[in-house]
């Protein structure tokens, strides 16, 4: 009975040992599956080592696949700078952007381990029309760069927000590569400008956005569905193509819009829909049933009215015109709250264009008339710049107009 209780005791620690090294199989399994997921997961994901090419015809951070962050710098010029001034900035900055972009640091970078992995990073530079008339420039000021005129029905605009001599627009797939790049840059600029205003933006993050279709705004609304695609659409809509200093540039329009999403969010999912002449969900024309469709601005719904309604946005936006008038490149923004905890929220609007006067100002005059989008939203901040043409290797930004 002994040996019989004795062999029992042995059995059952065996069979405990064996239990015990089954589960620790178990879990070494688990954890080389759970590593190899991760890293799998690291690689499907990682954007660090993303690289946008500095150097070229045009510049980068216009036709760019839109980063997921990004900040509009606006800088103003110190007194007594001048032509001559302006272009040994544009030194500076040609170099300290080729670097960063390829993902080696700066001249002055003390943190160069914050440049090594770019994430698609892209700095676009911009003279606003104050730095033309200020450098004695006026003459060369491209002609597709005008100042937007007053739209009393609809604008707000704030100082702290419109204008600006020069623009340095940063945009990367990772936020600590644009809050690093924009610590390089303002010590470039320091000697030069003092700065004006800063607008941070945001998008979906990478990879988390539907393939194929455009952003959403804030308001839940799919964003930059019509945009030029191909070569010959960025030459038509985007880039100037004539002779002279500015070939290869364009030229930008910001305009901060604030939304007032607590007002919108009273309306039904109908209502928001024929405000902007879309579907929520998929971003179709309400004449249709997939986002890039055609809109048909003639068919009527089951109850005989237009299907778009015309004070709809996307009725307005388009007028008569061809579809693809402008690039839109939008982010959305969203600030601390005010004293009175009201929401400080909305989009950076960015187009790009050709001819601010042919091709943004008159889309923008019909908007501000009739779109019934103005009952909840309001631009507080306006700004246009010329985009400058791209450069090649061992020229530098600006070099046709300064050098």
């Amino acid at each position: 009975m002994l040996f019989a209780a004795g062999s029992g005791v042995i059995g059952g620690a065996a069979a405990v040992a064996a239990t015990a090294t089954a589960l620790a199989a178990d879990r070494e399994r688990s954890t080389i599956a759970r590593v190899e997921r991760d890293a799998l997961l690291a690689r499907s994901t990682f954007v660090g080592t993303g690289m946008e090419p500095a150097a070229g015809k045009h510049q980068s951070g216009v036709v760019t696949a839109p980063q997921a962050h990004s900040v509009f710098a606006a800088f103003d010029l110190r007194e007594g700078v001048d032509a001559a001034a302006v272009g040994r900035l544009m030194r500076l900055l040609t170099d300290d952007i080729t670097r960063v972009t390829s993902g080696r640091a700066a001249l002055a970078d003390t943190a160069a381990e914050l440049a090594a992995t770019p994430a698609r990073l892209t700095v676009t530079v911009g003279f606003g029309p104050g730095l033309f008339a200020r450098t004695g420039l006026t003459e060369q000021q491209p002609a597709g760069l005008v100042e937007l005129p007053a739209f009393p029905k609809i604008d707000q605009l704030q100082d702290r927000w419109s204008g600006g001599d020069l623009l340095l627009h940063i945009c990367a797939d990772d936020a600590m590569v644009v809050a690093h790049t924009q610590r390089m840059l303002l010590k470039d600029t320091r000697a030069f400008a003092v700065p004006r205003w800063f607008q941070r933006g945001f998008r979906r993050a990478v990879g988390s956005g539907i393939p194929g279709s455009g952003d959403r705004n804030l308001m839940g609304q799919i964003d930059g569905t019509v945009n030029p695609a191909t070569d010959t659409e960025f030459d038509a809509v985007v880039w100037d193509t004539g002779p002279g200093w500015f070939a290869g540039g364009t030229t930008m329009v910001l305009r901060r819009i604030r939304m007032d999403l607590d007002r919108w969010d009273e309306l039904d999912r109908s209502a928001m829909e024929q405000v902007m002449g879309r579907h929520l969900d998929t971003g179709a024309p309400l004449s249709g049933s997939a986002e890039h469709e055609e809109p048909d601005l003639a068919a009527l719904d089951f109850t005989g009215l237009k299907a778009i309604p015309d004070f709809a946005h996307l009725r307005l936006a388009r007028g008569d015109g061809p579809a693809r008038q402008i690039l839109r490149r939008p982010y959305n923004y969203d600030d601390s709250p005010d004293a009175d905890g009201a929401s400080d929220v909305g989009q950076l609007f960015c187009s790009y264009q050709a001819d601010i006067g042919r091709q943004f100002v008159p889309m923008q005059q019909r908007l501000a008339e009739s779109d019934l989008l103005n009952k909840w939203t309001t631009p507080v901040g306006s700004a246009v710049f010329a985009i400058l043409p791209g450069f090649e290797a061992g020229q530098w930004l600006g070099q046709g107009l300064l050098g």
